[in-house]
């Protein structure tokens, strides 16, 4: 028989649905029946596509003796954290300071008062490796609730006191200027792997947002140590099994330091700043990779993630059945030379084992390899690499896919959009500016109501109750920015100003200039969640910088410039420390630091061929965080039309930078080097 999760819209709690464990959504009645029978609460937070997640589950939450313990002496909840980010991380915070380390699943027993008291990650069935069962945590929790409870009480209140303590006050700290930004430049360098690419050991992640600092920077500076830096990890995650050679799109992150095995989960996060990255290295190098990359992972979010509703979903799962019934995580993606050869022929199995890295002892497990690209020498006839690719690809099709999550969140579809928008522009794609307006459509029709409050996700078309979070506004209001330069339309810089005074009026501390994660009126949780560092995505704080940024720079509104460099005053204090972990806010401060630029490209008509191509100039400037309007003399569509004539008749770009502006052009390779120095 079902329990109540039963009801719910989130793919992750639907997949506990049917377990014997009788779970709760987290809600105010779930801890009413905690107070009521006196028990402590479980929460255990998880989400669709994290393969320990599936583990624990069907160890523990699906075995019938294990939930009968759970039913009789706790209260469950299960809680998706793409849901709820913030019940997320005020628990991950408290996990991580008591335990140095965190992840999911996520375990934590709380008091009724939604106090923690004990935490963990992943527990077994039977203890191993020095952990306890999770039986054995269970017993050991009950026994000290019933036998020690003025114990337990003490330690959930100096938990809670402790995080009560870590409010973040940016002050009066400035945006961060020229010196900071090179100290932050030489800690990437001190962490870079020159040999491999990227930054640390292993597990090695993406490191996208960096790559964007280090995009501006290069901009800005013209620092080439900069831009290899980029070049080379976009080069080598491209080359390695972090990239899906026959499919496109990137893995969540790579086991080894090399880049060649994955944890083979797709997010749409990844996906999206991912491919901004390499559309934005092929505007400043040319690099026919990174345009490869660019339209593939576009082409692969689009052909694997959009939803009927025009959407995008979360994320595809890193298991699947391997044709034995059996889920085993890659079981799609992997090759054997026997499976080579069966579907190519014998020849051509040599070939792709020789191309794609495929060994018969095999890259991976079970004999079986990653596609990788290891050759850097050595000429391959394209033609036939692109037939073989072809064949795999249809192979692979027929194997059973991976499960895909279905949930559209609010901020991972704003990045979609920005990078689904910019790509298509850059390289004469409007399916993809399409694809881009239509779940930019969704977000405005389903995810905003009639004051613009976002809620954070939706499924199958039905909005979910979560409100938004501060990462929803600041990057659905980034995607909008980034629609308006492109398209000329006007009406997404209109939306991503509604979205923006949220920001400042529900957001934001009016003393400080310091940002929350949830907003002033949402439910109460025993902290504000208020984190700037950047993770696997944008923080909410330096994704609602970098809009306020831009929308500043449209509009001239020096509330919006004001509120974002306050904001800025945390990468001050962060960014020459720990500058893997503040990537996106180095680079909204690099943008500040060149202006950012504004450009207002007019024209007869949007239509007019010599006003494209000034405004495809403006797009591929590549000046850190510059903003383009575009549209017809007169035009009231943007603030920065205003007063913009044509010159002589003819399509004019007028470039502004710090309240002063140079002189209108007519030509766009004038324009590109206006925008490039």
């Amino acid at each position: 028989m079902p329990n109540r999760l039963a009801h719910e819209t989130s793919p992750y709690l639907l997949q506990h649905a049917d377990n014997p464990v009788d779970w709760w959504p987290w809600s105010a009645e779930a801890f009413d029946e905690a107070r009521r029978t006196d028990r402590p609460v479980l929460l255990s937070v998880g989400y669709s596509s994290c393969h320990w997640c599936h583990v624990m589950a069907h160890e523990s939450f699906e075995d019938e003796a294990t939930a009968a313990y759970l039913n009789e002496h706790f209260v469950s909840i299960k809680v998706d954290r793409e849901e709820r980010p913030d019940v997320d991380a005020v628990y991950m915070e408290a996990v991580q300071a008591a335990t140095g380390q965190g992840g999911w699943p996520m375990t934590v027993f709380l008091t009724p008062d939604a106090e923690p008291f004990y935490f963990g990650t992943y527990f077994p069935p039977e203890p191993r490796h020095g952990m306890p069962s999770f039986l054995q945590v269970l017993q050991g929790v009950r026994q000290a609730w019933e036998s020690r409870r003025e114990e337990v009480a003490e330690v959930a209140g100096k938990i809670v006191q402790d995080l009560a303590r870590r409010e973040i006050a940016v002050g009066d700290a400035a945006a961060p200027g020229p010196e900071e930004l090179g100290q932050a430049l030489l800690g990437l360098t001190r962490e870079y792997d020159p040999k491999r690419g990227g930054f640390g050991g292993a597990p090695k992640f993406p490191p996208s947002m960096v790559l964007e600092f280090l995009l501006r920077h290069h901009a800005r500076t013209k620092s080439e140590g900069a831009l290899q830096m980029v070049q080379d990890t976009c080069e080598r995650m491209a080359r390695g099994g972090l990239y899906d050679q026959l499919g496109g799109g990137f893995a969540r992150y790579s086991v080894d330091r090399d880049w060649n095995v994955p944890h083979f989960e797709r997010m749409l996060y990844d996906n999206a700043l991912l491919c901004r990255v390499y559309a934005h290295l092929w505007r400043a190098t040319g690099s026919g990779l990174a345009r490869r990359v660019a339209l593939e992972t576009a082409d692969f979010m689009v052909r694997e993630l959009r939803t009927e509703q025009g959407g995008f979903a979360s994320a595809l799962d890193a298991d699947s059945d391997d044709g034995t019934g059996r889920h085993v995580e890659g079981a799609y993606y992997v090759w054997t030379p026997e499976q080579l050869r069966d579907v190519l022929g014998p020849e051509d199995a040599e070939l792709a084992a020789a191309y794609f890295g495929v060994t018969e002892e095999g890259t991976f497990e079970r004999g079986a390899s990653v596609l990788r690209l290891p050759q850097t020498t050595g000429v391959f006839d394209a033609e036939r690499i692109e037939s073989v690719r072809r064949r795999l690809l249809a192979a692979r099709a027929e194997r059973p896919a991976p499960a895909r999550d279905d949930k559209v969140v609010a901020a991972w579809n704003g990045l979609a959009i920005a990078a689904l928008a910019e790509t298509g522009a850059y390289f004469d794609r409007p399916d993809l500016v399409e694809a881009a307006v239509g779940a930019a459509d969704l977000l405005v029709r389903l995810h905003m109501d009639e004051h613009a409050a976002l809620v954070r996700t939706s499924k199958d078309g039905r909005a979910g109750t979560n409100a938004g979070v501060l990462e929803d506004y600041g990057d659905v209001a980034e995607g909008f920015l980034a629609l308006a330069s492109v398209t000329g339309e006007g009406v997404w810089l209109d939306f991503a100003g509604l979205l923006l005074d949220h920001v400042l009026t529900r957001f934001t501390n009016p003393d400080s200039g310091a940002l929350y994660d949830t907003a002033a009126d949402a439910e109460r949780l025993i902290r504000r969640p208020q984190d700037p560092t950047d993770n696997a995505t944008p923080s909410g704080w330096t994704a609602a910088a970098g809009a306020l940024l831009s929308y500043a720079a449209h509009t001239g509104s020096h509330t919006h410039r004001s509120a974002a460099e306050k904001a800025l005053g945390v990468v001050r204090a962060l960014g020459p420390r720990v500058p893997r972990f503040i990537g996106w806010g180095l680079a909204v401060a690099e943008a500040l630091l060149d202006g950012p630029r504004e450009v207002a490209v007019v024209g007869p008509s949007p239509q007019d061929e010599a006003a494209r191509a000034l405004h495809r100039a403006a797009l591929l400037g590549g000046a850190p965080g510059a903003v383009v309007a575009y549209g017809t003399a007169g035009s009231d569509e943007f603030p920065l039309l205003d007063g913009r004539p044509l010159v002589d008749g003819a399509p004019a770009a007028y470039v502004c930078r710090n309240f002063t502006c140079d002189a209108p052009t007519t030509d766009p390779e004038r324009l590109r080097t206006a925008l490039s120095g």
